[in-house]
């Protein structure tokens, strides 16, 4: 049963079409990626996703049934703007914002102290907004996201703001609510994040998908043409009439291979002119294949 379903929407803005003919679906415990380049169409399928604007065709449903109000209850959303009260202490405004989708006080009180807790932001609880960094906000706006314990759980720029170690606890939470059978949309420019977490994508350009699918089987329809060299020693083997792109860095090279270029024979090269610690053959990354995919076609 799709939570999430978009059937053939479009959405225009005076002479402009922000989206056209979008469908896409998103399951109970699936991680999906709403990718794209600026101006793409992301923010407006969202939109019209949570009903803050309505499709001008197709269809939207929640919890596979048509849209309706009443089933924003179950929708979590994370907004790429913040949406805080700055001089409001955080656990008054998460208590008001649990009561927004009808919890009592102090459920959302108790609710807010576990998850301020489980994200290691309990000694915000009773300091303004406007004392936080930009992290601790990005993480007591994801609270106020998932307090009332929604279906769905929609995400514009989820990471933004978050160093390493909070992106790092971010990601281990969403694996968490997905496994608890979560819905989990989520639109952002990091494409490592995507590749490490998502199920599924939609990459739309120009407000069209242009490609879409499981990740997996997205990153099968391309040519395994990567290599990833750790060496030590003449790094010569760099010019070799089998590549086409080579980037050497500190401790390793990335080398892109001509079409068809022969892995094998590259290896030998190396072999004979460094002392190679790794040497591993791999698919393109979601980056490179999002590049290609919109390179030349993005919106400016």
């Amino acid at each position: 049963m799709p939570v999430v379903e978009l059937a053939a929407v479009t959405k225009a803005y005076e002479s402009k079409v922000a989206v056209r003919e979008l469908s896409l679906k998103i399951e109970a415990g699936q991680m999906f990626g709403l990718l794209g380049p600026n101006g793409a169409g992301k923010t407006s399928s969202i939109r019209m996703m949570l009903g803050i604007t309505m499709p001008d065709s197709g269809k939207v449903a929640l919890f596979d049934k048509p849209f309706a109000r009443k089933s924003l209850d179950h929708v979590g959303y994370l907004p790429e703007e913040r949406g805080l009260y700055k001089k409001m202490k955080v656990i008054d405004q998460l208590v008001f914002f649990g009561e927004l989708h009808g919890m009592k006080a102090q459920q959302a009180r108790q609710r807010a102290t576990a998850w301020a807790e489980r994200l290691e932001i309990a000694n915000a609880l009773e300091l303004k907004t406007q004392e936080l960094s930009k992290g601790m906000q990005q993480k007591i706006q994801f609270i106020s996201a998932i307090l009332h314990d929604p279906g769905l759980i929609v995400m514009d720029e989820p990471f933004s703001g978050l160093d390493p170690v909070n992106a790092s606890l971010l990601e281990q939470t969403l694996i968490e609510l997905k496994n608890k059978g979560r819905a989990i949309l989520f639109s952002t420019h990091r494409m490592d994040q995507v590749e490490k977490l998502c199920d599924e994508i939609c990459l739309i350009n120009n407000g069209e998908a242009v490609l879409s699918g499981k990740v997996r089987e997205i990153k099968s329809r391309y040519e395994r043409n990567r290599v990833i060299v750790e060496f030590e020693g003449c790094a010569d083997f760099l010019k070799s009439d089998e590549i086409a792109e080579a980037n050497n860095y500190a401790d390793h090279a990335e080398i892109k291979l001509k079409p068809h270029g022969d892995a094998q024979k590259l290896l030998h090269e190396a072999s004979a002119m460094a002392t190679i610690y790794r040497y591993e053959v791999v698919e393109p990354s979601l980056e490179e294949i999002f590049i290609q995919t919109v390179g030349g076609r993005a919106n400016a």
